[in-house]
């Protein structure tokens, strides 16, 4: 029992001694191409709807999923303009994709999703896209009661998906 054992861990660890040999020859060829190439994940939509206990909102994402961040505001504001964004609420939060993007090389738009929305959900009450800005595509969120939210990614095809909790039961 003990040899077969040994002899299985030295194989595998010349899998992985050629495995590790092979992966940095490839990894060095990509610094200087990653440079210059814009963020390979591009935000292509955004959509929404209202469940039993919890809205939902969809953030579609072609390529790599971005890291995402989210923090309430006092006020939405556009990037990099900084302008007040027009959506009613008494509560917002600021949700960042990056590096990502919402345009491609030529600055044509990648993204068909809405740009400034009403939402008539339990919970979410408006999304605006806010800002697709040196490697950062930012949407904000409305809300007449503060949000407690959800952030995870779901993958094949990749998506940001945030949901809102509130008290509505189904039935």
């Amino acid at each position: 029992m003990h040899h077969h054992r040994s002899r299985a861990a030295i194989v595998a660890g010349i899998l992985l001694t050629a495995v590790g040999t092979t992966v940095p020859a490839s990894a060095a060829m990509r610094p200087e191409a990653s440079a210059k190439a814009p963020p390979s994940a591009r935000v292509v939509n955004a959509r929404w709807a209202g469940h039993c206990t919890f809205d939902r909102l969809v953030i579609d994402v072609r390529g790599s999923a971005p890291h995402v961040s989210v923090k309430p505001v006092k006020t939405l504001r556009y990037d990099p303009s900084g302008k007040k964004v027009p959506l009613a609420g008494k509560y917002f939060l600021d949700i960042r994709l990056s590096p990502a993007v919402g345009h491609d090389a030529a600055g044509n738009a990648l993204y068909k999703g809405p740009r400034l929305v009403k939402i008539q959900l339990s919970k979410l009450k408006g999304l605006a896209l806010t800002g697709d800005f040196e490697g950062v595509v930012s949407f904000g969120s409305a809300f007449q009661t503060k949000p407690t939210y959800k952030v995870y990614k779901l993958h094949s095809p990749e998506r940001v998906v945030l949901d809102f909790n509130h008290a509505n039961r189904c039935g």
